[in-house]
């Protein structure tokens, strides 16, 4: 009798050729470019450091793409956005010490926003594994401790014939829900010698599916069935598996309104009459959430953004899905599965009958509009008319990433991204200087659309230096850069809390005229010529910069009681 597991692949005659009479000239180096391309990477990011010059002369040697950024955090960025968009693990490669510590903040919003990234860093020689003290370049006594409170998993590499199955492990790590980084590091001295390992031919790593426990679902489909109020909550888990239209039959099926955290921009479509939309920070949607008797939350551990700063108490029944074991009933108690959000809709298609409730449109539009008059009461023209101008600019199947400025802000809130997985910003862990660089990544990704990337001044001065790298590959990027003087959203914070502020203005360069040194068309606008010279920039092939003098205004909070 045979089984399964006793079937065993056979090599070609030419696999076997080739792994009897390997070419000369080969390195550890190139056991990982070959791993890398036999799971099916195409392009690889990152910097070049001494300890790992082993992979990048490989490199020389393979068909991978390389896309060199000028600072690692701006490198791990690109990663991060390159796995959003494709949804594959994108490699990120690094040198040892100084080079790897410096993608720790691009590798936390990575693990926050379940993006996909391999992290290959380089090491010290072996001797120094395990803290010896040798006072190499770069030494700290254990790299990977910098690492493991950070990213899904951590993979150290001794000898080169770890190293297939290390980069197989991480690559399957990295794309089991939830998505999320991967560290492998491997010692400069197993990258620089020779080996006599055959060429890596085969490295299929498929992720491990999560689906629900059919005992939990059965109880969720009976729990909506008989909810007179149903509500959906749908996060970024949502759009992480590709669920967005599983997701629509759902609510269609139940006549249950759904609103998206900022993570799930785009999960549901913006103008369905189901639609409430992505009003999280707004008293109002608090209220109707609440007021569910089952609240069926997606892909999302209903944290500090999405629940109002936490001011969210449900009242009715809570089902909550999720593919991170450690964010169910973090905050709520509720029926908890565990599950990747697909697999997890799809038991609920298989299982909830048709429902139907004709008062559900009428008090979607009760909610946005309530939402409108409490805006329309603030004076915030200017703000809703730059945000409608980068609506009108944008193409409809073009992807924005969005750092942490107050327009983005906005954008969680008012932005119709017009489509699932559109629409990036790093909320997730919310450092600055993201949006940039992570837009590089999605160009690399998907040259035939242009890509936008929105920032602050505060934001842009983390990122100036990859306008060379927007340059040298002519990536299809628009920079839209707010220039206000400073860090708006801590000058308004500041100010409401304190009075005054400290720390907030910022001293900055022509942004138009930096771009046009780097030899990226630079233009300054105004909000009257912003979707005119926005979608002009947009239109026209390779980087550009679009800076616009403004000092925008938040809408004012309801999670203290006002607005």
């Amino acid at each position: 009798m045979t089984h399964d597991h006793d079937l065993v692949l056979r090599p070609t005659a030419a696999q076997t050729e080739a792994a009897l009479d390997p070419p000369p000239g080969r390195t550890g180096g190139d056991l990982v470019v070959e791993t890398l391309a036999g799971l099916g990477a195409t392009t690889v990011f990152g910097l070049p450091g001494q300890h790992a010059l082993g992979v990048f002369d490989a490199l020389r040697r393979s068909d991978l793409r390389y896309i060199g950024l000028r600072v690692e955090n701006n490198a791990g960025f690109a990663a991060d956005a390159y796995g959003r968009v494709t949804g594959e693990a994108a490699p990120l490669l690094l040198s040892t010490g100084p080079g790897a510590l410096t993608s720790l903040a691009a590798l936390q919003e990575a693990a926050a926003a379940s993006a996909p990234v391999l992290a290959i860093s380089s090491q010290v020689p072996t001797p120094g594994l395990g803290g010896g003290r040798h006072g190499y370049l770069h030494e700290l006594p254990d790299q990977a401790a910098s690492f493991r409170g950070v990213v899904k998993s951590v993979h150290t590499v001794r000898a080169q014939s770890q190293i297939p199955s290390a980069l197989q492990a991480a690559w399957k790590s990295a794309l089991t829900a939830p998505h999320g980084p991967v560290w492998v590091e491997i010692p400069q001295d197993v990258l620089l010698a020779e080996t006599a390992l055959p060429v890596v031919t085969a490295g299929d790593a498929f992720p491990e599916e999560l689906p629900p426990r059919p005992e939990l679902t059965a109880v969720a489909a009976d729990l909506l069935a008989k909810a007179a109020r149903p509500v959906i909550v749908a996060g970024g888990g949502v759009v992480r598996a590709d669920a967005s239209g599983k997701l629509r039959k759902l609510a269609e099926r139940l006549d249950a309104p759904v609103v998206t955290t900022f993570g799930g921009k785009g999960a549901f479509p913006w103008t369905h009459p189901l639609s409430l939309q992505s009003w999280l920070e707004d008293r109002h949607t608090t209220d109707f959430l609440e007021d569910a008797d089952v609240l069926l939350v997606i892909g999302s551990g209903l944290g500090e953004l999405s629940s109002n700063y936490h001011t969210f108490t449900p009242r009715g029944r809570v089902i909550q899905i999720e593919a991170d074991l450690g964010k169910l009933e973090s905050n709520h108690p509720a029926l908890g599965i565990h599950a990747d959000a697909r697999l997890a809709i799809q038991a609920l298609l298989e299982t909830v009958p048709e429902r139907t409730d004709p008062t559900a449109p009428e008090r979607v539009r009760t909610l946005l509009s309530r939402v409108a008059q409490r805006l329309a009461a603030q004076e915030l023209a200017l703000e809703q008319q730059v945000l409608a101008s980068v609506r009108t600019a944008l193409p409809a199947d073009s992807p924005s990433f969005w750092d942490m400025t107050i327009l983005a802000y906005w954008a969680w809130s008012a932005f119709d991204p017009k489509g699932s997985n559109h629409m990036h910003s790093a909320q997730g862990a919310g450092g600055l200087g993201y949006a940039f660089p992570a837009a590089l990544g999605a160009a690399a990704a998907d040259p035939t659309r242009p890509v936008l990337a929105v920032s602050g001044d505060g934001g842009a001065l983390y990122s100036i230096a990859e306008l060379a790298t927007a340059k040298q590959y002519d990536l299809n990027v628009t920079w839209l850069v707010v220039d206000d003087g400073g860090y708006g959203i801590l000058r308004e914070y500041m100010t409401e809390s304190f009075g005054e502020t400290t720390a907030t203005e910022l001293t900055g360069p022509d942004y138009a005229a930096l771009a046009e040194s780097f030899g990226v068309p630079g233009v300054r606008t105004s909000p009257e010529a912003l979707a005119a010279d926005l979608a002009k920039a947009l239109a026209s092939p390779g980087p550009s910069v679009v800076v616009l003098p403004a000092r925008l205004r938040m809408f004012a909070p309801t999670h203290l009681g006002s607005g």
